[in-house]
């Protein structure tokens, strides 16, 4: 038998061989695979994480540089009871680099058309966090037919103060130019950066550390790829335009969400501690976080006292309860029950 099996034995042995060769030349020798699949955006491929069956989908938004795994220690749960999908945005991790410059209209068309080619239908839950509040805030404009919930887990609000870089936290509109967005592009071939040099950044943020070990690595791989830092800043250069369209449009129909069940999950402080304005920045904050409760008018905000700003990571299952909350109240066509 054995003998039988050696020449089918070596076949499988020497493809691999080939396959993990190949990986190295074209991906470098600290390639990780995929964990998902890549699916078509536009020209250029975006990597999709589904797990789970079931509907409404969970649609997972990362915050400024982070990955599709750092849902990590909530996809799997939330999957345990409908289908989910985590995503790398353009030049994240497996991702393609996508078209300039990074608006949210583009960010939104490459996330829908992977969707529609993945083969991944409405209706969405969309869970954003940080930055990628103002994406699924976005998406919910752009597709309001094909979104039915949604959860803002410490998702930054446009009248906010944070700090980007230096001790005075500021607004990110404030930051605005006045630029007009360009029509998005739905075609794009992206650049070749396979050549590029991948020297591994090994330092990650020790919150990290709670996330499994193999994820660590995922992290150390991703954040030291080529495209990584240029999608990172064009989505920075953007954003400030894209914050302050929803400032000078706040309330109006189409960027508010009628009565879509809506939880907002927010920290219990805010880290201003030291400062002699430190009561004005909290007081600051958490308007600006119940002002997004105000988005839809079935709605309720969640103060996490166990979490910073990463709730995902350090309080997952307030993150999953929430998620849970809203699915039920979107697939019974009912009302979230408030807190006492």
């Amino acid at each position: 038998m054995l003998k039988k099996c050696a020449p089918l034995f070596s076949l499988i042995f020497f493809s691999s061989w080939i396959v993990s060769r190949s990986y190295s030349q074209t991906h470098g020798p600290n390639y990780i695979p995929p964990t998902g699949i890549l699916s078509d955006a536009g020209g250029h491929k975006l990597h999709l994480d589904p797990e789970g069956k079931g509907s409404p989908t969970i649609i997972f938004e990362n915050g400024t540089g982070d990955f599709s795994f750092i849902w990590s220690l909530v996809q799997p749960e939330v999957a345990k009871f409908t289908s989910t999908v985590s995503y790398d945005r353009a030049g994240y991790a497996w991702s393609d680099p996508g078209p300039m410059p990074r608006t949210g209209k583009q960010i939104c068309l490459e996330l829908h058309t992977a969707l529609m080619n993945a083969g991944i239908r409405p209706p969405y839950i969309l869970v954003g966090q940080s930055f990628g509040g103002f994406v699924v805030r976005a998406f919910a404009r752009y597709y309001p037919r094909e979104v039915v919930g949604m959860v803002l887990v410490e998702a930054v609000q446009e009248d906010q103060r944070i700090f980007m870089g230096g001790d005075e936290p500021k607004k990110i509109r404030d930051f605005a130019k006045g630029r007009v967005a360009p029509t998005p592009q739905s075609s794009f071939t992206p650049p070749d950066t396979a050549a590029e040099a991948q020297k591994l950044n090994t330092e990650i943020d020790p919150l990290l550390d709670k996330l499994p070990g193999s994820v660590q690595k995922m992290q150390i791989w991703a954040q030291s790829q080529p495209a990584f830092m240029k999608a990172v800043s064009g989505e920075m250069d953007w954003s400030p335009e894209d914050v302050a369209d929803l400032y000078n449009h706040k309330g109006e129909p189409g960027y508010t969400f009628g009565g879509m069940p809506l939880i907002v999950l927010t920290r219990g402080k805010g880290g201003y501690d030291g400062r002699k304005d430190s009561l004005q920045l909290e007081n600051e904050r958490l308007q600006a976080q119940k002002d997004l409760a105000h988005l839809s008018t079935n709605s309720k905000q969640i103060i996490d006292m166990n979490s910073g700003h990463n709730i995902h990571v350090e309080d997952p299952a307030v993150v999953i309860s929430a998620i849970k909350e809203v699915f039920v109240a979107a697939t019974k066509h009912s009302h979230l029950k408030q807190t006492k």
